[in-house]
């Protein structure tokens, strides 16, 4: 994937531009000149499996033909990923020609469309001046939020910033009751189980929390999907014209990963089984116990700092945290001559994560989750029966 980017950033940079031919401070728009959001479907890439939004500005009559991309950042800036994860990256605006636009989704065999708005001369002209505005030096950085500030959020406020005397109308109800998630979980259907496990373990309650339609564009697909519906104060007409497929997609579709839920069930019957052996035997596990305890405690400090560290707002409050204890190093050390108090605190808490992939209330737990959580119960209550039971040696 770094040479594809490596050749669409050198073709790129030979496409025709029109950018660089003309200076966009002293352009006057004539009235053949349009604005139209631009909505691109997933790629390969887990971080284009959501999607992407943008502006297009397109004024035939002056050879003038643009598209403002909010979602661009630099690899290169210090401490890239550090930065990244402490929710602290900049996003920045970007501009290019519509045909090196569309020349690199269709490279990567992505499909886009397009819906014209339907906006008064005076409204366009404000638009495009923001957006010039916004592509200063000075301006063109922000602080990026998944959910709250992106891509398609941007997108979003600067079409409502822009209108005269009117504004969007109730936003449309197609879908009622739907959560950050609920709306993730429909680009990670089938093909992506395990990042969306990772995404679970990940995000807190804060994300489960119900969301109104306009903050449900901060997803690109579930912004055009509302643009199509949405219409203005005034006239009650749709501020958009129905969306227009520019490109279809031509990628492979990603193969169908294996369920988390029956990976870990099969571990949780093996486990299961060498516990009974244990029992019977007699044996000391402490081999199995050991690694299983350590990668449970490891996963409990990337919740702490995600919750507790960073400025991400939905990695908030996350109830993981009840499974994914950082009492498990506490087992991992000590082992059978763990406190049984501290064992049955860590005991409950497993349990009330069960609870919870059940009635996925107060927050959604993965359900992937339940047979990791007896397979911790079952280890921990083997150490609780060794100290009941002498051992024998193997």
């Amino acid at each position: 994937m770094m040479k594809k980017a490596i050749v669409i950033a050198i073709l790129s940079l030979l496409m025709p531009s029109v950018v660089a031919a003309q200076d966009t401070d002293n352009i006057s728009l004539s009235d053949s000149a349009y604005a139209s959001i631009i909505t691109c479907g997933a790629g390969d890439e887990f971080y284009t499996t959501f999607g992407h939004s943008a502006i297009r500005i397109c004024d035939s009559a002056i050879g003038l033909d643009l598209v403002y991309n909010y979602g661009t950042f630099d690899f290169d800036i210090p401490h890239f990923y550090w930065t990244f994860s402490l929710g602290k990256l900049n996003y920045c605006l970007s501009r290019s020609t519509f045909e090196s636009f569309m020349w690199e989704y269709g490279y990567e065999g992505r499909a886009v469309w397009e819906q014209r708005l339907k906006l008064t001369s005076q409204e366009l002209n404000n638009l495009f001046v923001m957006l010039e505005t916004n592509y200063l030096p000075e301006y063109r950085y922000y602080m990026y939020d998944f959910f709250r500030d992106n891509c398609a959020t941007r997108v979003r406020d600067m079409v409502k910033d822009c209108l005269c005397h009117r504004s969007l109308s109730q936003e449309c109800t197609s879908d009622t009751a739907l959560s950050y998630r609920n709306i993730l979980y429909r680009s990670t259907e089938e093909t992506l189980l395990w990042w969306r496990l990772g995404i679970d373990m990940a995000l807190g309650a804060r994300c489960d929390k119900r969301c109104s339609n306009y903050e449900y564009m901060f997803s690109p697909m579930e912004m055009m999907h509302q643009f199509d519906t949405l219409t203005v104060s005034d006239t009650h007409q749709p501020l958009a014209e129905p969306a227009v497929l520019l490109l279809s997609e031509t990628r492979a579709p990603l193969s169908r990963s294996v369920s988390p839920d029956m990976l870990f069930w099969v571990l949780f019957m093996a486990v299961l089984c060498l516990t009974l052996f244990e029992w019977h035997k007699g044996w000391r596990m402490c081999w199995l116990d050991r690694p299983i305890f350590i990668i449970v405690f490891i996963i409990s400090l990337l919740a702490i700092f995600l919750w507790f560290f960073t400025n991400h707002y939905c990695t908030k409050v996350n109830l993981n945290i009840l499974w994914a204890s950082p009492l498990f190093i506490y087992f991992a050390i000590r082992l059978r001559r763990s406190n049984r108090f501290v064992i049955y605190l860590q005991l409950l808490m497993l349990f009330v994560a069960m609870v919870l992939t059940l009635v996925q209330q107060p927050q959604h737990l993965n359900t992937a989750i339940f047979p990791i959580a007896l397979i911790l119960a079952i280890r921990l209550i083997s150490n609780l029966r060794h100290r009941a039971v002498p051992s024998t040696p193997n």
